[in-house]
């Protein structure tokens, strides 16, 4: 039960909720916070911060206060990597990444979640890479007073996500190998200019070129490279060339004769289009098709980081992208501050 009095009637008693002060340009945060003893010293203040009343608060056993019920849900939305360290405010959470890596959400239960009402939680998108300490999403109940209801249906929902709503999942620091091919930059004709753009790819998310190799367009040799990388305990392979439809581009073909499976070629994104994902007796090679040269950012982008989590792509995964997966090619990229890829 919410009583509503004067301030002058609420000497003595305790704020049922933090007082927000605004003060443009110089402050924004609690003036008083919940649970401080009103005293008449502080009615001049109320009274500059435009209140003229306040709450007591006289909860029933079904009602739950908002920053009790915060803490409910936050800790049923949080998966590994994810947690908080401030008591919350107004009944809001911040909650944030317990490490580095890439923030995973789970959007089906979110949104079931946030049908609830009287409850949210706001998220950055997921597949972000974050580090740790960065905020990743606020949580917060929205009444002074919400039903004990609707807290354990919203704590329920949030928990029938196996894993959490919310996971940061940690990056493998991998070993890859990296195959070039194409008859015109095996034999000189054109200078190779993509082993600096795939190192530093590689390199940027904590991982390890093993070697790079060159090669014609033949089946049989790109297939033994493959398999090479294979037993050298490559954890992905990453190749170029060969993605087109022209007949002198093998690689898929020679993938396949290899023994790869599961392959996907063909990416709802663009630039990316012609992308190939597929996978050798367990390890995931990554196909760059020409636009990896000439576009700074592309489907590889927003794949590889997600192979490093683990996680097996699928025509599923690829389709998916297609919502957001228009590069608009400005003049100065700012990813990932963009759409792309969300």
């Amino acid at each position: 039960m919410i009583q509503v009095v004067r301030i002058e009637d609420a000497v003595g008693h305790p704020l049922a909720h933090d007082v927000t002060e605004i003060r443009p340009g110089e402050f924004k945060g609690p003036a008083f916070h919940r649970g401080h003893i009103l005293s008449c010293r502080d009615l001049d203040h109320l009274r500059r911060l435009g209140k003229e009343h306040l709450y007591i608060l006289k909860p029933e056993d079904d009602e739950v206060h908002e920053d009790d019920a915060a803490k409910a849900i936050a800790g049923a939305l949080c998966g590994e990597g994810v947690g908080w360290h401030d008591a919350p405010r107004e009944g809001k959470i911040l909650l944030r990444a317990t490490r580095d890596g890439m923030l995973k959400v789970d959007v089906t239960v979110l949104n079931r979640f946030n049908v609830i009402g009287e409850v949210m939680c706001a998220t950055r998108h997921t597949h972000t890479l974050v580090k740790r300490g960065e905020e990743v999403a606020a949580t917060r109940a929205i009444p002074l007073l919400i039903s004990r209801k609707t807290v354990e249906a919203a704590v329920s929902e949030a928990r029938s996500a196996e894993a959490g709503v919310l996971q940061v999942l940690p990056l493998k620091r991998a070993e890859v190998g990296v195959m070039i091919t194409g008859s015109e930059v095996f034999y000189g004709r054109i200078e190779d200019k993509f082993q600096p753009i795939i190192r530093k790819k590689v390199t940027d998310l904590g991982g390890h070129v093993i070697d790079v190799v060159f090669l014609p367009d033949d089946d049989a040799l790109i297939a033994e490279a493959a398999l090479k990388f294979v037993e050298r305990g490559a954890d992905i392979i990453v190749t170029t060339g060969g993605m087109s439809v022209d007949p002198d581009d093998r690689t898929r073909f020679a993938l396949a004769q290899a023994g790869a499976v599961d392959m996907v070629y063909g990416s709802a994104v663009l630039p990316g289009a012609m992308f190939m994902i597929t996978y050798l007796k367990g390890v995931p090679v990554l196909g760059i098709p020409a636009c990896g040269i000439f576009a700074k950012t592309t489907v590889f982008d927003l794949i590889y980081p997600r192979v490093l989590t683990g996680e097996k792509i699928t025509r599923r995964e690829i389709a998916e992208l297609g919502h957001g997966g228009l590069c608009l090619n400005c003049r100065k990229c700012v990813y990932p501050m963009c759409p792309f890829g969300k």
